[in-house]
This record gives structure tokens, C-alpha cells and sequence, in this order.
């Protein structure tokens, strides 16, 4: 089974880049390979990675039906063909891969996206001895059991009151969809204090939160992020940097990485 992390929160708290940096720090630590996912319809965790995606689980699981529906696979069963198709969705480096969900078949209509990335997901993730799983805003992706279970969430907030009554919000939700989670984190982003908000403590009660962490509002990291930079450039001294490792460090995230395998075979 793989150790899966996912990072959930409102538009705009930075997930995306939290999630990367967890990316990057689980393998500067050892813990390799890591499957990243990109479970938001307007993919950006490949620029963050320093990768492209050109593919996407719902492009390529169209184009699997179709040409299943049209007879042209060639004695290929259905469910290889699928799997072929998704593994050529796979953004690969040397101690990750990337998989994005990518538009819904429909306007409005996430059903289908969804329900590709969790197939993909049931087809590849236990190859991997980490996932790290970048969602969308809320918890729809969570909610339609994308995973099966996770072993860390990381719900980002701003430093704002507002941005921490989101996330009690979305705490309490994800306890009403029983979405099953062994371990809670609350990170508190871009924060200019060196303290926790003192609405923190209280919120870390009320959700039950295992941990609680602030990252600084970093210059050197927002000017990469307006850029489009490539976050592996950050060295370990940047304070962002170092608070993901000392969440990763509390979490007790274990140490079951193993020699890289290349991944799943793109046939």
C-alpha cells in the first residue's frame, strides 16, 4: 500500500505549491518514488514540478473509448487498452511521476474526469511507495473516493480569520463524507507572523488536527510562484523549505521508499 498525502483547501491558499514543495522534500529525504497527481481541472502542479504534462487521464481515457467503441484495437483488451492509455498520460522523472486529471468531458461536468483519475489511481498508485495528491478546491475530488484512504491531509489556509474558518468548515465536512483520514494537518500559509494565528489553537481542538504549521510569506518563493519557476531551485535554508520538512518530520512520515522501478511500462 502506498503512503498517500493529499492537500486540500480553498482557491488561492497555495496548495499547489505546498504540494510540490512536499513532493520535492519527500524525495530530498529518501522517500522515493513519489506518484504526483494533479486532481485539478486547471492543471499547474507540472509547472511547479519543473515537468509538462501532455496528456491527461480524461484526454486519454476518451480516446481509449473511442476506440474501443469503434472496434479499432486490434484484439487489445478493453481494460489493457485503458491501461496503456493511461500509463502513456504519465509525466516521468527520475524520482517522480506525474499524472493530471485534466478538463471534464463536458462543460460543468466533472463525473467524468473524476472518475478517470480514480480508475487510473486503482490501476498504477500502488506501484508507488508515496502518493502525493494536489485536489482542487474543496473536497469534491476527496469526496468521490479518488483514494481509498489517506494518511495525511494537509488543509491550507491563509493566515486570515477567514481563511481558517474555511478550513473548519472543510474539517467538518470531510468528518460528514467519513472521507478517512489517520492523520490531519492544518498549515497555515504565508503567514508575515512568527506565531500561529490565535485562532489556530482553538481550530487545531475543534478538528482534532495532529499538527498545526505556519510557513512564511517567502519573497524568494512568491517570485518564483508569479513566474512560473520551477520550485526544486529553493535551497533547504529557505524557510518554506524547512517548514515542510518539519511538518514531514512531526508527521512521522515513514521511510518505504524503494530503487526506482522506471515507473509503470508505457507498453
Amino acid at each position: 500500500m502506498s503512503y498517500t498525502i493529499a492537500i486540500t483547501g480553498k482557491g488561492g491558499v497555495g496548495k499547489t505549491t505546498v504540494a510540490a514543495l512536499v513532493v520535492r522534500r519527500l524525495i530530498a529525504s529518501g522517500r522515493r518514488p513519489v506518484l504526483a497527481v494533479d486532481a485539478d481541472p486547471n492543471t499547474c502542479l507540472d509547472i511547479a514540478l519543473g515537468v509538462k504534462a501532455e496528456h491527461t487521464v480524461g484526454g486519454v481515457r476518451e480516446e481509449a473509448r473511442v476506440l474501443a467503441t469503434e472496434g479499432n484495437t486490434t484484439g487489445v483488451a478493453k481494460q489493457e487498452l485503458l491501461r496503456v492509455k493511461i500509463a502513456q498520460s504519465l509525466v516521468e522523472s527520475s524520482d517522480f511521476d506525474l499524472i493530471a486529471m485534466g478538463r471534464p468531458e463536458g462543460p460543468g461536468c466533472y463525473c467524468f474526469a473524476n472518475n478517470a483519475l480514480r480508475a487510473a489511481l486503482k490501476e498504477i498508485a500502488d506501484d508507488y511507495p508515496y502518493v502525493v495528491l494536489d485536489n482542487e478546491a474543496g473536497l469534491e475530488n476527496l469526496s468521490r473516493r479518488i483514494v481509498r484512504e489517506l494518511d495525511l491531509m494537509i488543509m491550507v489556509a491563509d493566515p486570515s480569520r477567514q481563511g481558517l474558518e474555511t478550513v473548519r468548515r472543510l474539517s467538518a465536512l470531510a468528518r460528514e463524507m467519513k472521507i478517512q483520514v489517520k492523520q490531519l494537518a492544518l498549515v497555515v500559509n504565508r503567514s508575515r507572523r512568527e506565531s500561529l494565528p490565535p485562532f489556530a489553537a482553538a481550530l487545531q481542538a475543534e478538528t482534532g488536527a495532529a499538527l498545526v504549521a505556519s510557513l512564511a510569506d517567502d519573497e524568494e518563493l512568491r517570485s518564483l510562484s508569479e513566474n512560473g519557476g520551477c520550485l526544486q531551485t529553493l535551497p533547504q535554508s529557505n524557510p518554506v523549505v524547512a517548514g515542510i520538512d518539519r511538518l514531514l518530520f512531526e508527521a512521522d512520515v515513514p521511510t518505504v521508499g524503494r530503487a526506482r522501478q522506471g515507473g509503470v511500462s508505457k507498453g
